[in-house]
């Protein structure tokens, strides 16, 4: 059964939803598959293994970096005599605001946060960002430098550690423009990329209030325009992808623990329950509560037959 991570597992600090540590996986420290709540920035600062992402297996190695997004599921797979040591960056998407990034002027240089963990899994990891050399120096000097703060908590380290996590998005996006991994953009129309941002945006801010006019000023797109490419691309509405991705969070909520209906709505940003409810039974084809059983049902038939 794939375990379900919680920030609250991690993140103690309500003014800054964030952790940062290094962790070694060898064949005596092993991951079982796993999804969580929050974003996951890992840096391989050593070794190689295989690293199980959504049912497919990549060999990752030294100078590794990728995210992994809420809900997605993992794990690392390491042979006899192979280990590794990452460094995990775990926060919540809205530890940098929309409003910050806009103050700075930095939204449109985002591409690593916005598109590079959204792409296809054919192009996730075969397109995913190796760093070497002083790049590789730089980006680990920041981590550490993040470490600190998140151990000392001296005054002003919740604002010190938002500006660094920017920092080190901006710089990774930066060395991921100039290597030769871009080599997919030229078969990917602009619009496609944009898109993809936006879709990204959506997966990480479900369970808030998301208008097509926010994401219109956002994005700096009229609201036909965005509507228009939008079900172009995607074959869906805005709003109807909305619905998506908080019915698809919804289900794995169900199967996770034990919440009940009426919290999981307002968790996957619906404050009526019973539009949730009735959502969800003409989505999924059944009420929550029936999900729920239903899937717990066959699941312990299929633990009972193993």
């Amino acid at each position: 059964m794939v375990s379900q991570l919680r920030k609250s597992q991690f993140m103690q600090d309500s003014n800054c939803p964030f952790s940062i540590g290094t962790y070694v996986h060898d064949r005596d420290h092993r991951t079982t598959e796993h999804s969580h709540d929050f974003v996951e920035l890992v840096f391989l600062v050593d070794g190689q293994a295989e690293h199980l992402f959504e049912g497919q297996g990549y060999r990752i190695r030294a100078g590794d970096v990728f995210i992994i997004n809420p809900g997605e599921v993992h794990a690392y797979q390491t042979m006899p005599g192979e280990r590794i040591e990452i460094i995990n960056c775990l926060f919540m998407p809205e530890l940098i605001s929309e409003v910050m990034l806009r103050e700075l002027g930095v939204c449109r240089s985002m591409d690593y946060f916005y598109v590079y963990p959204f792409l296809d899994a054919s192009e996730r990891f075969h397109h995913r960002l190796n760093l070497a050399g002083g790049k590789a120096e730089e980006v680990y000097a920041l981590l550490k430098a993040m470490m600190v703060e998140w151990e000392q908590r001296r005054p002003g380290y919740t604002t010190i550690i938002r500006l660094q996590l920017l920092q080190l998005l901006i710089m990774l996006s930066r060395f991921y423009a100039e290597g030769a991994s871009l080599a997919y953009k030229p078969a990917v129309k602009e619009r496609t990329v944009l898109i993809r941002r936006i879709n990204g945006f959506l997966e990480r801010h479900f369970d808030q209030k998301l208008a097509v006019p926010d994401l219109c000023t956002f994005f700096n797109i009229s609201s036909r325009q965005l509507n228009r490419i939008f079900k172009q691309e995607t074959g869906l509405t805005v709003t109807e992808r909305i619905h998506q991705i908080r019915i698809e969070r919804a289900k794995q909520y169900l199967l996770d623990g034990d919440e009940k209906v009426i919290d999981i709505a307002n968790r996957v940003g619906y404050e009526d329950p019973s539009f949730f409810s009735q959502l969800f039974r003409r989505k999924v084809g059944c009420s929550p509560g029936q999900y729920r059983e239903s899937s717990l049902q066959i699941q312990s038939q299929s633990e009972v037959i193993s």
